[in-house]
Formats: structure tokens, sequence, C-alpha cells
């Protein structure tokens, strides 16, 4: 408890952030320093770092996420084996940041989702006490959990952090996330922390890497910077049928995952579409505009009859796919499209930072949902502490 209280009562702390997304392809790691707490936090990126998920790793963590190929034994032993990875890239970000683990204050982790049902339970893997006992770190983590026991999605949780980063008292800034599943922050201008709202919009980078995945037997896990996207030609029946995903007729709040949009769903797509003798290539560019379009329309739905946006930031792997970046700038082309390296930020630590924000407010005692976007019933103090 002195350890704690300790942190506790430093005014500057060295946390890191780690975040695990549903493309599973690497721990993303960010080293900060935080002053202060709640709206008088101000954040300052030191170092980020990916660490890779060993391929048999990853595996067993997409069987685990399947109904029909998972078992207690595999999400049990993996736990451990994915809070393994989790660690070592505490341990590794140290290294390049040229600091010792004993200088560092907190940790704060998402975990690795492995089944998500919204309102009704969650289960992010990567045991706490495991990244404690390797680090030696106070860590704090399985965030998501207490939302949903108050009534809420658990997700998204980022912007509470992103109210705290981007408010602008004269700019409406949508904050567009685009990792495997896309997200929307909105923060009206000059609003204060309850007008902002936030949803996922939809299928971010999901589909589009199980297609290229099938598509070159496995020799590609991404289309880098959309270059074989670019080169196809968008098919108006399977983006009409792709449309009409029950989901996105859903009113915000809402939430998606793998369990609507994951590999099951991207291998039929795939399947029913050679079938009618259509070319991967354009398969493959038309599930990209399906995501542009999945952005596209959640703001013309949902936001923009409310707030006249200023400005999009969009962040994620996802912004570093030029042709999906150019269809969405054609899709809203009223609006300015800018990517978070525009801004001086990093789409890659963006989600990373939110968590060392989100431990630093555990800590804290602070409240650090919002039931206005997560649809739970009242404020609520996520995270566990593990020192």
């Amino acid at each position: 408890m002195k350890r704690l209280l300790k942190v506790y009562n430093k005014n500057k702390k060295l946390i890191i952030g780690l975040m695990s997304g549903t493309s599973v392809d690497a721990v993303d790691a960010a080293l900060v320093e935080i002053e202060g707490n709640g709206l008088n936090t101000k954040v300052n990126l030191i170092e980020f770092h990916k660490e890779p998920i060993p391929k048999k790793i990853k595996e067993d963590i997409l069987k685990a996420c399947s109904i029909k190929d998972s078992s207690v034994e595999l999400i049990c032993r993996l736990n451990f084996e994915v809070g393994e990875v989790f660690a070592k890239a505490v341990l590794e970000i140290c290294k390049s940041a040229g600091v010792s683990s004993e200088e560092i204050d907190l940790i704060g982790s998402h975990g690795q989702t492995i089944y998500h049902i919204p309102q009704n339970s969650t289960l992010q893997i990567g045991e706490l006490s495991l990244i404690a006992e390797r680090t030696g770190i106070i860590t704090v983590g399985d965030f998501r959990v207490r939302d949903v026991a108050a009534g809420g999605h658990g997700a998204p949780l980022v912007p509470y952090t992103e109210y705290l980063l981007y408010r602008n008292p004269n700019k409406t800034i949508a904050l567009q996330n685009i990792g495997g599943i896309g997200n929307v922050t909105v923060i009206p201008r000059n609003g204060t922390i309850n007008d902002v709202y936030a949803f996922d919009t939809g299928p971010g980078n999901m589909i589009i890497d199980a297609i290229v995945n099938e598509m070159t037997n496995g020799e590609q896990e991404y289309d880098d910077e959309g270059e074989i996207a670019a080169k196809g030609k968008i098919n108006e029946e399977m983006l009409k049928e792709l449309l009409n995903h029950p989901y996105l007729k859903n009113e915000p709040p809402k939430t998606t995952g793998r369990e609507e949009f994951g590999i099951e769903f991207s291998r039929q797509i795939l399947k029913r579409y050679r079938e009618k003798e259509l070319k991967d290539i354009d398969i493959l560019s038309t599930v990209t505009y399906f995501t542009a379009k999945t952005i596209s329309d959640s703001y013309k739905k949902w936001i923009i009859p409310k707030d006249n946006i200023d400005q999009v930031v969009i962040g994620g792997g996802g912004s570093y796919n030029k042709t999906l970046l150019k269809m969405i700038k054609e899709e809203l082309k009223e609006i300015e499209v800018i990517t978070q390296e525009e801004l001086g930020y990093s789409s890659d630590a963006k989600e990373a930072i939110a968590f060392a924000i989100l431990a630093n407010e555990t800590i804290h005692g602070n409240t650090n949902n919002l039931p206005k976007v997560t649809g739970a019933t009242k404020p609520v103090v996520m995270g566990k502490i593990v020192y």
C-alpha cells in the first residue's frame, strides 16, 4: 500500500500503456510521462514499441476467439502466454528508451479480447499478476468489465482520454480510429466531457486483412498502403449485400467485433463471390470501400444531423492504407480529413497511450468511463490494480 500511495502522490509519472487489438499482430507499448490527472492531464510520448505476437500464439488467440474451436484449456493457457508477451513488451520498451523498470511507476494494460458480448459480459486475457511479477511494476488492467457490470457495452473506452487530449473550443472534432474495428469519438466544440459521444462504425481493417491473408495463402497479412485494392474494381452487388448487415442499422451506443466481422464472415464473403467468378482483387477493393462507406454512412446517419463536423482525424493502422484514406476523403469531401501524424501525434501509439491515461485515472480514483458513450447506468472507476 505504501508503494501505491507513493505513486499516487507523484504529480509526474512514467507510465507504460499496452494495447493489443482485434488484428492480433503485435502488442503496442507506449512509454509516456503523465503530469496531473483528470482535466489537468498532460501527456508526453517518450517511446513507442511494437512487440510482435509470435505466430503460434496468434493462431491460438484466433482459435480461442472461435466458439467452434475454443476450449477452456486453451484460454487458461493463453492467459499466461499472452501475459508473457505483454511483459516482454514492457521490458523491451524500457531497454529502447534507456530507462530501468524501477523508474516506471505504472503499467496500464488493455489485454487481448477473446470474446465480447455487449451489455452482458466481456473477456480480456494477458494475466495482470504475471505482468506485475515479470516487470516488478504496479499493473492496472481489465478495464472493460466494470463498465459492463454497470450495464454498459464495455466499449469504446478511449473517448474519455480523447476528450482530455483533443478538446477544442473552436472545432467539433471526429476522431476516427481504424484498427480491426472502426470507431469514432465526437468532441463538440467547447463541449464538456458529458457532451462527448462515440460508437463503433463497423469493420476497420479486419475484413481487409482477412481477405488479403486468404488470397495470398498467408504470405501477406495486410494490404500495404492499399496498393492491391487500388488496382481492383468495386462490385456493386457485393457492396449492396455488405451494406445490408444488421449492425449498420443499429443506433448508437453500439459496439461490434470479431464475433460479427471476423474470419468466418470474411471467408464466407470470399467463398461466395469467388463462386460468382469475381476476381480476388475486386473482392478486396470492394471490402476496402465497404469499410470507407460504413464510416461515412455512420457520420451521415448519426453525427452530421446534430453536429457539423469541422475536422476528422484518422488514427490506427487503417490510416496508413492510402486507398482506404482516399475513399474516406471522397465520401466526406465537405469535411477536412487528416491523420494523427498531421497533428504531430502517432496513429500507432494512440490507443496504448489511452490505456496509460486510464491507469493513471484508476490510481487517482477518478471515474474513467463515459456512460453516454458506453450505455452504462453510471460513471465508474474501471481497472484492477496488481502491486
